[in-house]
């Protein structure tokens, strides 16, 4: 088979790679679509590498057909599946443990199976099992027309949450305002701390970090929850502890491709109990910014790299 290996020079080459041979209680698929996440772009760079035991090439979600099955699976060759990966998806073939593979929700295409498992995953564990988030609380959202930040601004509405989100132009804006949003803040125009006045935030979902985080998190709303998810806008923050410990706020540091698989597993339990239902009635819906063949790979690279999209970008493998 086929994948996207790096060189030393960070370079991307469609390589011919031994195919991958099926552990105890993994599932064989044959991958259709792939979609991209800005891990892909630290790990390209030799700073976020995949969790052991995953292939060394990028790619944490995709969708496609299933090969080959354990004794005794949900699974049987043929069936239309998508599934979450620590690594390998950017590849012809990947071997998944049996619970990181989900079905493909009712009436979306492959590319758009391809763009859930891991932003919807993300979100899920975020929202409801670091935050517990509570119908009727506010919700601020990084980032909001990142794949990510769609699907967090998508999942928070959905039950009963409100939304505050951060974009970076007005078309961005404009593009969480149609999925939910109900305020949008400019990063280059408004003042986040006025905003956390103006707008109380039970639950911060932060990919950004950085100064933004050292403003805002004593801001919080009594009982405030702040998930800090990645360090984008930089590593270090400048934090009054008084307020936190008056307010009774608490900071939460969280990763998903580091999580057990088990862990994993459950969480993925939840999303197609609870949330792919809502696919099908169309209550949540996938974003795709765009598909490229993978052929085009440097291309889908650069929209992530220059923060182009509004969506996901995803990658199609024949």
């Amino acid at each position: 088979m086929y994948a996207m290996k790096v060189d030393d020079a960070q370079a991307m080459h469609w390589t011919e790679v031994p195919d991958p041979v099926p552990k105890a209680g993994e599932v064989l698929l044959k991958i259709r679509a792939a979609a991209l996440n800005r891990a892909d772009l630290l790990q390209r760079a030799g700073k976020y590498p995949p969790p052991p035991g995953w292939p060394e090439w990028m790619g944490l979600e995709v969708a496609g057909t299933v090969l080959a099955t354990p004794a005794g699976s949900r699974w049987k060759a043929g069936d239309e599946v998508c599934a979450l990966l620590g690594g390998g998806g950017y590849a012809e073939k990947i071997a998944v443990p049996e619970g990181m593979v989900l079905p493909v929700p009712a009436g979306l295409s492959m590319a758009e199976a391809a763009s859930l498992p891991e932003v919807f995953a993300t979100a899920y564990l975020n929202l409801f099992c670091e935050a517990n988030m509570r119908a009727g609380e506010t919700v601020f959202v990084q980032a909001g027309a990142s794949g990510l930040g769609l699907a967090a601004i998508q999942l928070a509405k959905s039950f009963g949450a409100k939304v505050m989100t951060s974009v970076g132009s007005p078309e961005k804006a404009e593009a969480v305002r149609r999925i939910g949003a109900d305020w949008v803040l400019e990063r280059h125009r408004d003042d986040p701390v006025a905003a956390f006045e103006a707008h109380p935030v039970d639950i911060a979902l932060d990919c950004v970090g950085g100064e933004v985080l050292g403003n805002c998190i004593e801001k919080l709303a009594p009982g405030g929850r702040w998930i800090l998810i990645s360090t984008l806008g930089g590593e270090f923050a400048r934090i009054s502890l008084r307020p936190i410990l008056k307010r009774g706020i608490r900071l939460i540091g969280s990763t998903l491709r580091s999580r057990p698989t088990e862990m994993k597993a459950r969480i993925l339990h939840g999303l197609e109990e609870k949330v792919w239902p809502r696919f099908a009635s169309k209550e949540i819906r996938p974003v795709i910014h765009a598909v490229l063949p993978v052929a085009r790979a440097e291309e889908a690279h650069a929209i992530l790299q220059r923060n182009g999209n509004i969506g996901k970008v995803v990658l199609e493998i024949d």
